[in-house]
């Protein structure tokens, strides 16, 4: 594969980016990836502390740009009463002191979230189809009744009595499977 910038020498760097779910891809060769400043070596190198701290935007130099970054409002004040660990000290570090860490900073986490797990702030795990069962089947029905609410709220009751039949079928159907394993 060639370089996408010279198109002269071989694609040695490949970058994936995701960004609210769309996926872009680059391949470059390295000289034009130290050119556009995806490389960098020696004193210009920076680590994985640096690279979270620029994504939680903790205020100080981006390694990144160069230039300052600012920090949530009032999270220089924030500190821990378990351990004593202040959101600034997450920020520069990327690891919480204790469990209870996540409650005192957690007003300031759905953003880092979003960030680090494109867009995305739950986990909602994935259930292997072998051994999930009725957990699928649970799940669909719970996301249908999320989605009834929805419909409800926003006065769309066609679309909503379709929804409210697909729950019962749905529902049927795991019933009908719980009967058949006994």
């Amino acid at each position: 594969m060639e370089c996408q910038e010279c198109h002269q020498r071989p694609a040695t760097v490949h970058l994936t980016q995701v960004i609210n779910g769309e996926k872009t891809e680059q391949h470059v060769c390295e000289q034009c990836a130290k050119e556009k400043g995806y490389m960098t070596y020696g004193d210009e190198s920076f680590s994985l502390n640096d690279l979270l701290s620029g994504m939680f935007n903790y205020e100080g130099q981006s390694p990144l740009s160069g230039t300052k970054t600012k920090s949530y409002p009032n999270s220089q004040q924030l500190k821990c009463p378990s351990c004593g660990l202040t959101y600034q000290e997450f920020a520069r570090i990327g690891k919480f002191g204790c469990a209870e860490c996540y409650h005192t900073f957690g007003d300031h986490l759905n953003p880092i979230f979003r960030r680090v797990h494109s867009g995305n702030t739950t986990h909602d795990g994935k259930i292997p189809k072998r051994v999930g069962g009725d957990l699928h089947l649970r799940k669909q029905i719970e996301h249908q009744k999320i989605e009834l609410q929805r419909l409800i709220e926003k006065e769309e009751f066609e679309e909503a009595a379709q929804a409210r039949d697909h729950i019962r079928s749905l529902e049927k159907q795991l019933h009908e499977e719980g009967d058949g394993d006994t």
